[in-house]
């Protein structure tokens, strides 16, 4: 399977375990023999920030005499900081847009190089004791959207109108979102509000943590954000693709299928010429991160790791698998 149809799959549609395997065996790290040092800057995803951060700790390991820097502030901070050369390394929680990678090749001649790094199921967050079972993807919209085209048009805005009884009926929804910086927020709002506008009253937060504490914080709220910030104090509602149609949970096997409707991947975007080879500090450590080592910590951040047929693909494309055996 080519590379891009995978970009396509987690951007767009569905594709079964058959369609390759789900081999998670991968080969560890293989450092080179020749010391390295230098600086790398990573802009981009806060969605990913803590992922960086083990990846950056677990590459300096390996090679004491590398810096690295890490910002965190939302996918929308990358492309520009890739454009002016203020970081190697752009880590995004989506794609880049037309006019994003248009923008490269106006200046490059060139398009910017998307690595598939890691995989997520953007969960759906209510609070530890709030008893709903699954959602569906109508009804998501019809939470956050000011303009929900399903459900006849008609918000919800109380626990009642999810089924729940008791105490819970006539409780207000509060709705906490990531803001505009976030690549979390445009993939949400493009794939659960059809692109529409948010109400009014959701609660804009700066960071994927920080809408998970709000919403362990608050028994009425409900808010998305990455997997790998799930905390005790909140519950990932399985969720439907429509009325009727089976829940699926955030697991790994639901995520790589596509079965869950919220799974997406994480990628970092590179700058590289397609007529010249990578620079040896990012081409090491875009091999760490697609080790076994680096898919390890992956897991520990809490995301899905790649397959061999994915990591083969990308180092394949990058012309790093020969070195990476």
């Amino acid at each position: 399977m080519k590379l891009r149809s995978l970009f396509v799959a987690f951007a767009a549609s569905a594709f079964s375990v058959s369609a390759f395997s789900l081999d998670l065996e991968l080969s560890p790290y293989k450092p080179v023999r020749a010391p390295i040092s230098g600086k790398l800057k990573s802009v981009g995803s806060d969605t990913m920030l803590h992922e960086m951060e083990l990846w950056a700790e677990g590459f300096k390991a390996f090679y004491p005499s590398v810096q690295i820097e890490i910002e965190g502030k939302g996918s929308n901070t990358a492309p520009p900081a890739l454009l002016s050369g203020e970081s190697q390394l752009g880590p995004m929680s989506r794609q880049m847009t037309p006019d994003e990678i248009a923008a490269f090749e106006a200046k490059f001649g060139y398009k910017p190089t998307a690595v598939l790094v890691a995989v997520d199921a953007l969960a759906i967050y209510v609070h530890k004791d709030n008893p709903l079972q699954c959602v569906t993807m109508e009804q998501i919209e019809r939470v956050f959207s000011a303009d929900p085209k399903s459900g006849g048009g008609k918000s919800i805005h109380a626990w009642g109108e999810f089924g729940l009884k008791g105490e819970w009926a006539d409780k207000p929804i509060a709705m906490y979102s990531r803001n505009v910086l976030s690549g979390t927020y445009k993939y949400f709002r493009q794939n659960a509000l059809g692109g529409a506008d948010f109400k009014p009253d959701v609660h804009m937060e700066s960071g994927s943590e920080a809408v998970v504490r709000a919403v362990a914080s608050d028994a009425s709220a409900v808010g998305y954000s990455g997997i790998g910030y799930k905390t005790d104090g909140v519950r990932a509602v399985p969720v439907a693709a429509s009325a009727g149609k089976t829940c699926y949970d955030t697991s790994f096997d639901s995520a790589y299928t596509r079965k869950y409707p919220l799974a997406r991947g994480l990628y970092v975007y590179l700058l590289k010429s397609p007529k010249a080879a990578l620079d040896t500090l990012s081409g090491e450590f875009v091999k760490y991160i697609l080790s076994s080592d680096g898919q390890t910590q992956a897991k520990k951040g809490g995301y899905y790791p790649i397959t061999r047929n994915i990591r083969e693909h990308e180092l394949t494309r990058l012309g790093l698998l020969a070195s990476a055996q």
